[in-house]
């Protein structure tokens, strides 16, 4: 049985580029923040992945099923509905520290390693950037020999 090839890899589309043509004024200018926010976090130019997530950094990862790919560490989407947060350092040891941060975030929603962000005005900036950290620092730790990829 062939490997389903995943859709969410890197491109070399630009992210500026992608970024500008984000149709509402308000999600682009939220998404410059979150991007600018991001680098800060992670030190590193963020890629495109599949038609519409900015990631930063990237880990290689093998399932106990045999399946494997690579994915950005950290990264986000400009959406219609919300901004998306991708947290992937959720799946590690750090969900009380998440949990207390998101307690003091504002106006949020949470999904498996997302965040939901309806307005970025609805919520404190140092924590969200507080939360992108312990994820990326999660990461790092759970992947420590790809720290510095992508």
């Amino acid at each position: 049985m062939a490997k389903a090839e995943l859709k969410t890899k890197a491109t070399t589309a630009s992210v500026a580029d992608f970024i500008a043509a984000v149709p509402d004024a308000r999600r682009r200018e939220e998404a410059a923040v979150i991007d600018a926010l991001h680098r800060r976090v992670t030190g590193h130019e963020p890629l495109l992945w599949g038609p519409s997530i900015i990631g930063y950094g990237s880990y290689h990862y093998r399932y106990d099923s045999g399946r494997e790919g690579t994915m950005c560490r950290a990264g986000f989407s400009p959406r219609k509905a919300a901004m998306t947060v991708y947290l992937m350092g959720n799946y590690c040891n750090c969900q009380a520290a998440a949990d207390a941060l998101f307690a003091r975030l504002g106006k949020h929603k949470t999904g498996k390693s997302c965040l939901y962000i309806t307005k970025l005005a609805d919520v404190d900036l140092a924590v969200l950037e507080a939360l992108v950290a312990l994820s990326w620092q999660a990461m790092n730790e759970a992947w420590p020999d790809q720290a510095s990829g992508g």
